[in-house]
Order: structure tokens, then C-alpha cells, then sequence
């Protein structure tokens, strides 16, 4: 297990980041990653990470049990197991700072547009969950999370414009991404990535973990439904803005 006090100054709001974001308020999760890359390897912090949201899905999963949209948890889990595959044969060859860099641009782009759209007169009517698109946007979620964990704005990107009922949206991406995540397992361990050391680590972090999770539930559960798909809209920016930034730096 890691023991260095410096790892848990960074790795402890990470953690915190990501229960807020299974707990509803997606997107924060995708500073998690970038925050633990600060104090070890990409990597290690993707390998440390995976258990914690495996055990994080457990919570919103039951959070939301029954607020959830079979239709396009199947649609985009056809995509997204195409994509995790991609993501395991490319992992190699893929930069982690293109993978950010495109899906922070897609993400700024598309939530400036869908709030500036929103703020007209007549406003769009909600979209269909249809397959072409949710099989893309699938597969580009389960790419981008696979490679670096960064699967949320994607999924945004596809179910933000159906305009589902805030439980509804929160709880088709804890469904979605709880699969995804144990979809994930066999791959890493196939790159080795499951040693003593980051399981170790990532069991530490467990009552952290558990704990911030429960309070996204409860954070979201006090806001209204067009809060809280402003807040979202918000935070994809910002995070988007942000995985530009990682993205930006490594070819500056």
C-alpha cells in the first residue's frame, strides 16, 4: 500500500470528486484522474481508481435503482463494449493527451451550445433516444473511460438533450457506468495493472469513497431539475476547459 502522506493529500479529494459525481453531479469525476496524476504515474492512478468506482457504482446503483432508462443503458452498452475493446488494443498507441484534448473540446462546444439553445424563446423539444447516435456516442464513452477514465461527458453529451427527469438521468449513468466498469476488469488485468500495491491503496480509500458518494446522493436530491441540469451544463464546461488544459500542455 502506498503510504506516502503527499499520495492521500491528492488522492482523498479525488476521491471525494468522484462520489459527487456518481452521486449525481457528472463530470467531477474526470478531475479525479488528473488530480492523482499529480503524486504517481497516470497509470497507477487509473489502476488505483477502478476498484473505487466498482465499489462507488454499488451505492449509486442502489441509490437509484429504480430511476433508470433501460432503453438507453442497452443502446449506449452496445457501443460501449466496442469501445472498451478499442480502448485495450489501442492502449499502447493511444495518447492519453489526445483522448483528453478531443473530449474536452466536444464537451465545451456542446455545452455552450446546448445552453445558449436552451435560453431562446422556444426552446428544442427533448431528443430521442435513437440507436445511431447512442451506439457512437457508446462507443466513445467507453473508449474515453477505458483510456482515462473520462467516459461522463460523453454520456452527457447523448442523454443531457432527451431532457430525462433529473432522478432518471442520474441513475441511467450509475447503471451504465457500473457495467462499464466491470467490463473494464478483464482488461486491466490483462495489462497487469491490478498489483498488490494499488489494490492495497485503493481498499484504504474505500470508506472515503463510500462516504462521498452517499453525499452526492443526498446534495442532489435538495436541487431542482433545471438547477441541476444548469449545474451540469456548468460543470461539463468546466471540466471540459480542464481536460483541454492536460490535453493542451503535453504538445505546448
Amino acid at each position: 500500500m502506498i503510504t506516502d502522506p503527499l499520495f492521500y493529500a491528492a488522492a482523498i479529494p479525488a476521491v471525494i470528486l468522484l462520489g459527487l459525481a456518481k452521486g449525481g453531479f457528472s463530470g467531477l469525476g474526470a478531475l479525479s484522474l488528473p488530480l492523482m496524476a499529480l503524486v504517481v504515474s497516470p497509470v497507477q492512478a487509473a489502476a488505483i481508481t477502478l476498484p473505487i468506482l466498482i465499489v462507488q457504482d454499488v451505492v449509486s446503483v442502489w441509490a437509484y435503482r429504480r430511476t433508470w432508462d433501460r432503453r438507453n443503458v442497452v443502446i449506449m452498452l452496445l457501443g460501449g463494449i466496442s469501445g472498451i475493446v478499442t480502448g485495450y488494443l489501442l492502449a499502447a498507441q493511444v495518447s492519453d493527451a489526445a483522448v483528453k484534448l478531443a473530449v474536452g473540446i466536444i464537451s465545451v462546444a456542446f455545452a455552450i451550445r446546448r445552453m445558449v439553445v436552451e435560453r431562446r424563446a422556444s426552446p428544442p423539444k427533448a431528443a430521442p433516444a435513437d440507436v445511431p447516435r447512442g451506439i457512437f456516442w457508446g462507443w466513445v464513452t467507453g473508449f474515453t473511460s477505458m483510456v482515462a477514465h473520462a467516459g461522463g461527458p460523453p454520456f452527457q453529451i447523448y442523454v443531457m438533450p432527451q431532457r430525462l427527469p433529473r432522478d432518471i438521468f442520474v441513475g441511467t449513468g450509475a447503471v451504465l457506468f457500473a457495467m462499464i466498469n466491470w467490463i473494464k476488469v478483464p482488461p486491466y488485468l490483462a495489462l497487469g495493472q491490478f498489483t498488490a500495491e494499488n489494490m492495497a491503496t485503493a481498499g484504504a480509500l474505500f470508506p472515503v469513497a463510500i462516504a462521498s458518494t452517499w453525499a452526492g446522493v443526498l446534495l442532489v436530491r435538495r436541487v431542482s431539475g433545471q438547477a441541476f441540469y444548469t449545474a451540469v451544463y456548468v460543470l461539463l464546461i468546466l471540466v471540459g476547459a480542464k481536460l483541454i488544459y492536460d490535453g493542451a500542455v503535453t504538445y505546448l
